[in-house]
């Protein structure tokens, strides 16, 4: 996968993005809903000669105009570029959202962005899209203006999982109660969270267990609890199937919340500097334990049913990045 080309602002955009096919919204998580419209913004483009492109928003609108209302967010705007990329995206422009730009009207978004910076010749969006001011810009605001500033519009019904519309929210929603393999279906791949390895307390060396502890900016973090996991080096890109728990270690007394991956299979050598940790199922809450003990037999019992599950996931074909992690 070639990583697209990523502008910053509407002055590096200038002149060099268009012509293209263009695809406007916020793109959180980039779940199946959005790749469905990504991937008819590839056909179209590949159709036509022109590029195909996206235009996220940094920071998300709503932390503008309504701070109170803004959600936390599942994905950063770079990693939304490269999920993007996946789909075949070549070009994101991450427009900055500000006071100016929230008070345009949709005719001055069109004309001025749109028609006059971007040479947009196709806008593709979902069936909810609204743009300019106070959301005074639907779908048919967005055809009419096509129509004097050269673009044509295609509009994207939404997709839907067992009869509910796939949405950011949904994720988001799954996601903190812990439902991460559902979550799994609506993103297409398993949510994950990434940083840098910290020192932890030196339990999973008391325990026999090597762990690598996580510390992550992420704004949305599963429920606490253990998980079936993949960790993955972002400095080499080796893997290592794992059991995370997310939570405060009650057992030993521990206050903050961590992020603590067991690797069942080890390592050697140096530890990683940076990690990814993908989380494929829920397998319990987090719970204190009378002794360390005690925790450490129920850590065999995790990785016995973890190994069970990865079996079958691979069995399956289901241990990709890509694609949707098995039932249970």
């Amino acid at each position: 996968m070639t990583p697209p080309r990523v502008f910053r602002s509407l002055e590096e955009a200038t002149g060099v993005f268009g012509p293209c096919v263009l695809s406007i919204g916020v793109f959180d998580g980039v779940h199946a809903g959005h790749r469905e419209i990504l991937r008819r913004v590839v056909e179209l483009s590949r159709e036509k000669g022109w590029k195909p492109s996206a235009m996220t928003f940094d920071p998300h609108p709503l932390r503008v105009v309504a701070p109170e209302r803004a959600k936390p967010l599942l994905s950063t705007p770079a990693e939304r570029a490269l999920l993007m990329a996946e789909e075949g995206i070549e070009q994101v422009l991450v427009l900055p959202f500000t006071r100016q730009v929230a008070r345009m009207t949709p005719g001055e978004f069109a004309r001025q962005i749109l028609e006059a910076r971007l040479g947009v010749r196709a806008v593709m969006v979902g069936s909810n899209f609204r743009f300019g001011h106070n959301h005074a810009g639907d779908t048919r605001r967005l055809t009419e203006l096509g129509r004097t500033c050269g673009y044509s519009t295609v509009v994207i019904p939404a997709v839907k999982m067992r009869g509910r519309v796939i949405s950011s929210s949904a994720v988001r929603r799954l996601i903190e109660a812990g439902e991460v393999s559902q979550a799994a279906r609506l993103l297409v791949r398993p949510y994950a969270l990434e940083g840098e390895v910290v020192s932890g307390r030196g339990i999973g060396s008391t325990l026999a267990a090597p762990t690598l502890n996580l510390e992550t900016h992420a704004e949305v973090l599963p429920a606490k609890g253990v998980y079936v996991t993949r960790t993955t080096s972002l400095d080499t890109g080796r893997d290592w199937p794992s059991v995370t728990n997310v939570g405060v270690r009650p057992t030993f007394a521990g206050s903050g919340l961590t992020v603590e991956s067991f690797l069942l299979d080890g390592f050697s050598g140096a530890a990683p500097g940076r990690i990814r940790v993908e989380f494929f199922l829920r397998l319990r809450d987090e719970r204190k334990f009378p002794s360390a003990e005690a925790l450490k037999a129920q850590i065999q019992r995790d990785v016995e049913r973890a190994r069970r599950y990865l079996r079958r996931a691979r069995r399956l074909g289901c241990y990709t990045r890509k694609e949707p992690i098995l039932s249970v």
